[in-house]
């Protein structure tokens, strides 16, 4: 492929931009060529044009196609050119989580702190009880945001300690965002195939289908659809917000004058995807549909798929994407405060951005922007773009008078699961060996539902539940003529979690179990009204609040774990893997459509495709409620949990149940948290090339060739072991086993083979 270089006007600025594709940087297919545009920093046009001259040299010489030839590129080109082609090819982005902790360390135990992981549904309150937790406003502060959607889209870290504000706010990188605005884009079109109105196109544009990424919240909402608007105000109920109030009469709103100019560049989007989509879905509905009622469901299916390809390979098509790109970067240049970073020989896109100050008013002020979904700030805010937030400064709750050490690490809600056997996320179940207490955040009025069980699964088999609490939220809702007491209806939320517990008995063994159930109704805390500012949480709700502190506290004190050492027998782990791995291509084989399921119904293709093109480009491992590594983590480390539930032997038979469930619990937390890395190679990292290669199927039958082939993927991946084993599965066995024997031998058990 011949990579060549043009100029073009750069969008909103004056002077030229050079947009080219990158023989080195993948697109989101997973293919080298990612689509560029980068200003050159001139209204010359004979200027530019030699500059574009000298990255067509760059683009067709492959020796210089290496980080490590930049030093010397500078020698030969000019720096604005040489900045724009090694963009992406230097250092790589360090892991955002590393890049806080460089600016604002994490205390641990060590210093005092415990470290706290909120885990809960969209929507059960994880934010709002976080703000009573640091003393934050709801009206006033308006830190983190709250609303009943997804509202978290990132990592939010609180460490509450005296001293100054500081902020560390990490970014995803330009390919991350490109892909989404991509997806936005696709979006769009499809809702043009489908012959939707202007607004539906619009919503579709600026709102990703999994509702995590909200280009709204940059760009502007549409504001054009007035019979919506209308429909509105006839739903008025007459409630009062102090908090728009405040905002709306300060510069945080977006005035008139820059409401109407958004909307005018949204309409031209909107224009522009309608009419590029409309020209293409003409021509391949002449050639593929001519009889379009009396086609079937799957050609249709197979020509939309064939539009949507065809969209991706037209230059019209990335134009678009790289003028909203360049769009989004022209709201990080009103961060008038604070410090910007970029990557090394970058300055286009930000990585982080920090700031510090001892006003707490500018300092709450200035982080919203990165937090906010507050709709009067639409078309300023940076939240969507934003991958984590870590503040340190006096954020202490205002209901007590206690100071606590208490790390609180927030993040994006689980969804609501249909099933229960829907793993955690990794990105959640990663964290778990990191801290101290897990803090399970549910609704009492709908209690322990699909994804909260999926937590108290995971937490058990993994030997974390010890950690964990749970706060029911909404505790004021709970109400009924059978319920007339506080015992009454505390009782009848702890009873939700004892008949799930019950039912979780099917998966795991009796022991870990029951040494949950003997300690979860300790841990469980009744919260209501936490809508309202602390000054106002009725009594109870307090005394509760400061119950969890406690026990926040408590975690960091490390237990005497007993001398009892377990000895094993490693002949039953073949068959942990074997009942794991049959459960593992049972589910997925029911989710590919493959095989036909009582328990789980057949994923759309267009979800299975999005995993599939996560995977792929190296994004992500998972996508929404798909997520096959955690699926593989989770059901080898249940088996395995089972596994150790029998040992063969004591170094001294342990006095009690929960004394020999305190002595495998390291073991289990030791195996869960190395199965993370062995489950990712095994899926993702052994078949990256594999995956690519499903991403070219396009057309008739594509959905169903791409599920064989990731079938196949999880076969090889995760092979389920026999009577006659092949070269796969033993080496699944032996790497598994490995796993296993170094984490018993690490906590001073033993594994050996069974005397005859």
């Amino acid at each position: 492929m011949a990579y060549i270089a043009s100029k073009s006007p750069t969008p909103g600025r004056p002077g030229f931009s050079v947009s080219f594709r990158h023989p080195c940087r993948k697109d989101s297919k997973g293919k080298a060529g990612l689509k560029m545009r980068r200003g050159l920093g001139t209204a010359d046009a004979l200027e530019a044009d030699a500059l574009v001259v000298q990255m067509n040299q760059l683009l067709s010489d492959e020796a210089w196609w290496n980080s490590a030839k930049y030093p010397d590129a500078l020698k030969a080109f000019d720096k604005r050119i040489v900045d724009a082609f090694y963009d992406g090819l230097q250092a790589s982005v360090p892991d955002s989580y590393e890049a806080r902790n460089g600016i604002i360390p994490l205390p641990d135990s060590t210093s005092g702190y415990a470290r706290v992981l909120f885990v809960g549904t969209t929507g059960a309150g994880k934010t709002s009880l976080l703000r009573h937790l640091i003393g934050s406003d709801p009206e006033k502060d308006r830190f983190p945001s709250t609303s009943a959607a997804r509202t978290t889209v990132s990592d939010i870290e609180v460490i509450p300690a005296e001293g100054a504000y500081s902020a560390a706010v990490t970014f995803f990188s330009d390919v991350v965002i490109q892909t989404n605005i991509e997806d936005c884009v696709l979006n769009a079109c499809g809702a043009v195939w489908e012959r939707m109105p202007e607004d539906k196109i619009a919503d579709r544009f600026l709102h990703h289908p999994d509702q995590r990424f909200r280009l709204s919240y940059v760009l502007g909402s549409w504001q054009k659809n007035k019979a919506l608007e209308q429909a509105s105000d006839d739903w008025d109920f007459g409630e009062s917000d102090a908090a728009a109030a405040a905002a709306t009469s300060d510069d945080e709103a977006v005035s008139v004058e820059q409401s109407i100019a958004m909307q005018t560049k949204l309409e031209q989007y909107v224009q522009r995807i309608s009419g590029f989509a409309k020209l293409k879905a003409d021509a391949i509905s002449a050639e593929l549909l001519p009889d379009l009622m009396s086609a079937s469901l799957e050609d249709r299916e197979a020509a939309k798929e064939i539009f949507q390809e065809e969209l991706f390979e037209d230059e019209i098509f990335h134009e678009i994407v790289q003028d909203v790109m360049e769009d989004i970067l022209h709201r990080f240049d009103r961060l008038n405060l604070g410090n910007r970073s970029y990557r090394m020989g970058s300055s286009k896109w930000p990585t982080m951005w920090t700031f510090e100050t001892t006003d707490r008013s500018q300092f709450l002020r200035q982080v919203r922007w990165f937090s906010s979904n507050f709709a009067p700030s639409f078309g300023k805010l940076l939240t969507p773009l934003v991958d984590g937030i870590r503040v340190r400064g006096p954020l202490f709750p205002t209901f007590t008078d206690r100071q606590a050490k208490v790390v609180l690490l927030d993040g994006q809600g689980l969804g609501h699961t249909p099933d229960s056997s829907t793993s955690v996320t990794t990105h959640i179940t990663k964290r778990f060996a990191d801290v101290d207490a897990i803090l399970l955040v549910d609704n009492a009025e709908q209690p322990i539902q699909a994804a909260a069980q999926s937590v108290l699964r995971a937490t058990a088999s993994s030997g974390n539940y010890n950690k964990v609490a749970i706060a029911f939220t909404h505790f004021d809702q709970v109400k009924g003529l059978n319920l007339p007491k506080y015992s009454d209806k505390k009782a009848h939320v702890l009873a939700s979690i004892h008949n799930y517990l019950a039912k979780l008995r099917e998966v795991l063994n009796g022991p870990v179990v029951s040494a949950m159930e003997r300690t979860i109704d300790d841990q469980a805390f009744m919260l209501g009204a936490l809508q309202s500012t602390s000054d106002k949480l009725p009594i109870g709700v307090r005394m509760q609040l400061c119950a969890l502190l406690d026990f926040f506290e408590r975690s960091i004190v490390p237990s005497a774990l007993p001398d009892a050492k377990p000895t094993y027998d490693p002949s039953g782990l073949g068959f942990a893997v074997q009942r794991a791995a049959d459960n593992f291509q049972k589910t997925w084989a029911a989710r590919l459509g493959r095989v036909l399921s009582p328990n789980l119904s057949a994923e759309h293709h267009t979800r299975v495709k999005a995993l599939n093109r996560r995977i792929s480009t190296g994004q992500s491992d998972e996508y929404d409620s798909l997520r096959p590594v955690a699926d593989l983590v989770g059901r080898v480390s249940e088996e395995v949990s089972n596994f150790l539930d029998h040992p063969i032997a004591w170094t001294r038979k342990p006095a009690s149940e929960d004394e020999a469930q305190e002595a495998i619990a390291p073991i289990r937390r030791a195996v869960f948290s190395d199965l993370h890395g062995l489950a990712l190679d095994r899926l993702i990292a052994n078949h990256l090339a594999d995956w690519r290669r499903t991403m070219e199927h396009r057309g008739k039958g594509s959905a169903e060739r791409r599920a064989v082939d990731i079938r196949s993927i999880y076969e090889l991946a995760a092979p389920i072991p026999g009577t006659v084993n092949s070269e796969p599965a033993l080496k699944f066995m032996r790497e598994v086993g490995e796993i296993v024997r170094i984490a018993i031998e690490a906590h001073g058990g033993c594994m050996q083979i069974a005397n005859t």
